[in-house]
Order: C-alpha cells, then sequence, then structure tokens
C-alpha cells in the first residue's frame, strides 16, 4: 500500500481533512468494504486459521460503526 498511495505525498492529499484522508479513499477502494459469512449451527462458519479483522486506513483516532446485518430462514 505504501508504493500505491504513499502517505505524505502531495498528490494524495486533501486541503481540509488531513494528510492521511486521500490515501484512505484509495487504500479502501483496494480492500474490502464488507464481508458476507454464513452462520451454521449458531455459529461463524469460519475454517481454522481464518478471522475476521477490521483495518482502519487512516492514522487520526475516528469513531466507527459496525453494522451487522443478519438473514435467516
Amino acid at each position: 500500500m505504501a508504493r500505491v498511495c504513499p502517505d505524505g505525498d502531495p498528490m494524495f492529499e486533501h486541503d481540509y481533512e488531513g494528510a492521511d484522508d486521500m490515501p484512505a479513499h484509495v487504500r479502501t477502494a483496494l480492500t474490502a468494504v464488507n464481508l458476507s459469512i454464513p452462520v451454521t449451527g449458531g455459529r461463524l462458519a469460519l475454517g481454522t486459521w481464518q478471522g475476521i479483522y477490521l483495518w482502519e486506513h487512516r492514522y487520526a483516532g475516528h469513531s466507527r460503526k459496525v453494522t451487522v446485518h443478519v438473514v435467516g430462514e
């Protein structure tokens, strides 16, 4: 990511949002922003070595909201 959208590059900087804002937009476009995971027997159907990770693309602290939508039969 540092090669594709480097931090501190003037080409990737908004005037008002800070140096880490524009690179975060590019990184978000290159990574997943939503995920569907099956639930089996009331548990997430993940493999042994699988996990769910949230990646914050900005360095400045911001509040985030995670939305979970469960669809059942």
